[in-house]
């Protein structure tokens, strides 16, 4: 069975975001737990991610929101983990004025391509980034692209729900992988 590890983004994923409905609802989602989910470090996040890979079962796929997906870029330029691939859901630009000061840490962007498939779901009006940041991003890191209209930062004030379209999306990705979907 596949492993996925959610990876909120600052604040941690609230009650109604789809990363935690999907947690619920699926035993095979297991969430990485920094120490400080209001201040990241980058060092801590990393060092809580490479906990989480460390203990689940492989294969593994990470299933990162907004400022995760950042981690997941930082991660992967330094971590020898085998990974089956990531997930990758609106990502932030570091540069954009409504990018929280807090998170500073994560601002160096790494530019390489990540060392395992990855896909990045991106909204037309996401007030943490732009289109031609993501498709830069998605160039670099040698990311599929995957733009789903408007839909702001696709979190809980999207009111997604369970966001079944997040979930079908997941499940092709990991489907062309070989891999058991969720």
């Amino acid at each position: 069975m596949t492993t996925f590890i959610t990876l909120p983004g600052i604040g941690g994923s609230g009650e109604d975001h789809w990363q935690t409905l999907w947690e619920r609802s699926h035993p095979s989602m297991r969430r990485f737990t920094p120490s400080d989910w209001d201040r990241p470090q980058l060092s801590q996040w990393s060092d809580a991610l490479q906990g989480a890979v460390d203990a689940a079962e492989p294969p593994i796929i990470l299933v990162a929101h907004s400022l995760s997906c950042l981690l997941v870029a930082h991660w992967a330029a330094h971590s020898t983990s085998a990974l089956a691939g990531a997930f990758l859901v609106a990502v932030p630009d570091p540069n954009a004025p409504a990018f929280p000061s807090a998170a500073k840490s994560f601002r160096a962007v790494p530019a390489c391509a990540l060392p395992f498939p990855s896909v990045i779901v991106a909204s037309t009006d996401d007030p943490y980034s732009s289109a031609e940041y993501v498709q830069s991003r998605a160039q670099q890191w040698r990311s599929r692209l995957i733009n789903i209209g408007a839909s702001g930062h696709i979190n809980a004030s999207s009111n997604l729900g369970e966001w079944p379209q997040g979930k079908s999306l997941l499940n092709s990705f990991v489907s062309s992988l070989g891999l058991s979907d969720v």
